[in-house]
């Protein structure tokens, strides 16, 4: 027997994650990437056998430059893509300024391939284009499957990336912070920094979070082999 104290979830209005903000991919994505990119960096120079000060050094170097580049390119992407989408928005509203009637026939077409009975598509797409910033908003999201009013932020997605990317590179690095000179306790902080950032991703997705952990951790082991044994072989021919 179904409970009828319980309500749907459409009738809650946080029963879906908010997918539009433009922070989490930035962020999954910067912390990810400062964590490999400073483990298989720091592998690679110690694999040479360079100094500790020199490994420090080359990661928090890494670190900076990594994580303006990734501030600015996200910045970059998300502001280009939100300009296209401006463009596009407003090529939409200049055919409905001129055409509207056509328009109109365009949006209900679409709705009786989707199986709406073609009477209540055209009733329907007539009503919408009353409204012209109603109607711009239901064509772009009909025609080109996006929502004008729910880009994402640059800026959001800027400062996510940047602050994501400096916390992961610096995971590997607190073991030289800290006074370690040893490379195996940066890689295990490293490891140890992937496996709990995948991790913690699955609370977005439907994956276990062990999965996440397993799969980032993979990645990350086997940039680090490579940089590791690439900086062997050159540390070796050049000594």
């Amino acid at each position: 027997m179904r409970d009828a104290d319980t309500a749907p979830a459409a009738h809650h209005d946080d029963h879906h994650a908010d997918v539009s903000g433009g922070w989490l991919r930035p962020a999954v994505f910067g912390a990810m990437d400062g964590l490999v990119t400073n483990i298989a960096l720091i592998a690679g120079v110690g694999g040479g056998g360079v100094s500790p000060r020199s490994i420090v050094l080359t990661g928090v170097a890494g670190l900076v430059a990594g994580a303006i580049s990734m501030g600015l390119g996200e910045y970059t992407s998300v502001r280009t893509q939100n300009e296209q989408v401006e463009h596009e928005v407003a090529k939409e509203r200049r055919e409905l300024e001129r055409n509207p009637a056509a328009e109109a026939r365009e949006l209900a077409q679409m709705w009786i391939k989707r199986g709406l009975p073609p009477e209540l598509a055209h009733q329907v797409a007539t009503v919408v284009g009353r409204d012209i910033d109603q109607a711009v908003r239901v064509h772009a999201q009909e025609e080109l499957g996006i929502d004008p009013h729910e880009t994402a932020s640059p800026w959001t997605a800027a400062f996510s990336s940047f602050l994501c990317f400096s916390a992961g590179a610096l995971v590997p690095l607190m073991p030289y912070l800290l006074g370690a000179s040893a490379l195996w306790l940066a890689l295990l902080a490293g490891a140890i920094g992937l496996f709990v950032a995948g991790a913690l991703t699955a609370r977005f997705t439907h994956r276990t979070w062990w999965a996440s952990g397993l799969r980032q951790l993979v990645f990350g082991i086997a940039a680090a082999v490579i940089t590791y044994g690439i900086g062997k072989v050159i540390g070796i021919t050049v000594g």
